[in-house]
């Protein structure tokens, strides 16, 4: 049988050998390439076209939600666990809707890892086991910590990415493109090309135009700096 390909994502150099070391224990799977920050994660996954990635989430040189949501986009054959420390709502839903296929905390045993892995490759969601019970107490109780409006209401600006709107509202706050970047674990380039892609889609010429935009539609909100 063909070993399954795993490229691995984490900024921490002794997590990635510690992965390697582990998974060059188990038949059946391979470690083909690493890489330490979302971007370099996109390249080497374009290049080596792995069955799986495994993805820390929050990386100072580019953050792994973006990443998921390139690969899929790029090499959809590609799935992506993700393998972090952050169990929030919000990073693991973002997750999801970037097109993770599973989602593990760091600290989940060899067993699980495994598992994980060739769940994600036969198109399984996979969750462990703290992450589970939180994915079912989110939908089982309908989301209560969103007031009732806000599940109907439409997203503004429709025609942006998830990540677009998030740099979008920390534009309207008044960030300038590093704090952005700061905000959202990414490079101050991922910043700007997520800007150059919102004023064309949004057909305005400048950050000033954007701004009087979004905060039209209610973003902006929170404090600036």
């Amino acid at each position: 049988m063909t070993a399954l390909r795993i490229v691995v994502v984490d900024d921490h150099p002794v997590v990635r050998g510690g992965l390697r070391a582990l998974i060059g224990t188990l038949d059946g799977l391979e470690v083909v390439g690493e890489a330490d920050d979302g971007e370099s994660a996109v390249r080497e996954v374009q290049l080596l076209r792995p069955d799986v990635v495994l993805m820390d989430v929050r990386m100072p040189g580019g953050d792994g939600i973006e990443a998921t949501r390139r690969i899929r986009t790029i090499v959809p054959d590609t799935a992506v666990l993700v393998l972090t420390m952050h169990d929030d709502d919000a990073t693991v839903f973002t997750a999801m809707q970037a097109g993770a296929r599973g989602y593990l905390l760091k600290g989940a045993s060899q067993d699980e890892i495994v598992s994980a892995v060739r769940g994600v490759v036969a198109g399984q969601l996979v969750f462990g086991p703290g992450v589970a019970s939180r994915v079912l107490a989110y939908f089982t109780a309908g989301a209560p910590h969103q007031p009732p409006d806000a599940q109907t209401a439409p997203e503004p600006f429709p025609e942006l990415t998830t990540r677009e709107r998030e740099v979008l509202d920390l534009l309207a706050s008044g960030r300038r493109t590093a704090a952005i970047a700061q905000a959202l674990y990414v490079s101050p380039k991922t910043v700007s090309n997520h800007l150059t892609s919102i004023f064309a889609k949004l057909e305005v010429a400048d950050r000033a135009a954007a701004m009087i935009r979004a905060r039209e539609e209610g973003l902006g909100q929170g404090s600036g700096q």
